[in-house]
């Protein structure tokens, strides 16, 4: 949907195409509701090496475990993985939005020879189960339940690019507490978190008061963030029992929004929290 439409058009025009009855893959063709930019091997790469890079030594020791959290719409984050070492990778999202045809997959396996990084066997593919199989990667999408189900402590590298704050509000403190309970001892998480409105960069979603922003349509209607600000993320993250240690934040040089339109709960929070439109963090245990 075009980044030029006004925000209440496109939250209109989102809530109207979300209750008809298409699948997502007719969605994301359309270029209406897709899961960021995971379709194109250059990008998947950029991110992955960008989060894994940050990780110090013992999490990334040839053999270490993987999990990203929302993979989007391919499964390009386990052959990444796998090629830089991974024994396996763990995938887990809150519903079966991979692209099912092999040939997105196969680019991939070809953008990483030229890098210099192989995938053995990958010429045989012709499914996404031999994808995973290679790969020895398992793609879960049960949401909350999926990582529920993930063995205690088994986890060296936890990673996630924009999906922290679309998690539900209601989940959210959940989610990091298996998140914890997952990683191992020497484990580290990297988190790209975007606190932006996701209708037009700016703090539009503040407007709307939490029982209306959290009623399950608005929820399904493809803009939801969880609005949850940068200092009580940080708050929820140490409380699930990590350090953290904040590796960069960007912030807006004036609220995008007066605090008179914004709802409530959000008017008295102090300017230098709501300024800040995006941050990347690493997680410890504690």
């Amino acid at each position: 949907m075009s980044s030029n439409l006004p925000w209440q058009i496109k939250i209109a025009a989102k809530i109207v195409l979300s209750r008809i009855p298409a699948g997502y893959d007719f969605w994301r063709r359309a270029r209406i509701f897709r899961h960021g930019d995971m379709d194109d091997p250059a990008y998947a790469l950029s991110v992955f090496q960008r989060h894994f890079s940050r990780v110090g030594p013992l999490a990334k020791e040839p053999g270490f475990t993987a999990l990203e959290l929302g993979p989007g719409d391919t499964l390009f984050s386990a052959m990444i993985a796998k090629a830089h070492g991974a024994a396996m990778t763990f995938l887990v999202d809150v519903g079966p939005f991979a692209i099912p045809g092999i040939e997105p997959y196969r680019q991939m396996a070809k953008a990483l020879e030229e890098k210099g990084l192989s995938l053995p066997g990958h010429r045989q593919w012709q499914s996404l189960d031999d994808v995973l199989a290679c790969c020895q990667a398992r793609y879960l999408t049960r949401g909350l339940e999926s990582l529920q189900c993930v063995p205690d402590g088994s986890v060296d590298f936890i990673w996630s690019q924009a999906v922290l704050e679309h998690i539900r509000l209601g989940q959210f403190w959940e989610t990091m507490r298996q998140v914890r309970r997952v990683l191992s001892p020497q484990g580290v998480c990297s988190h790209r978190v975007d606190l932006q409105d996701h209708l037009g960069g700016g703090l539009n979603n503040l407007r709307f008061p939490e029982k209306f922003w959290e009623a399950r349509w608005m929820a399904r209607s493809g803009f939801y963030t969880n609005r949850i600000r940068f200092s009580r993320m940080l708050d929820l993250f140490q409380q699930a029992g990590f350090f953290v240690e904040v590796v960069g934040a960007q912030r807006w040089d004036a609220l995008p929004l007066p605090r008179t339109k914004m709802a409530r709960e959000f008017r008295d929070l102090p300017e230098q929290d709501l300024r800040v439109s995006g941050f990347d963090v690493l997680l410890t245990p504690a």
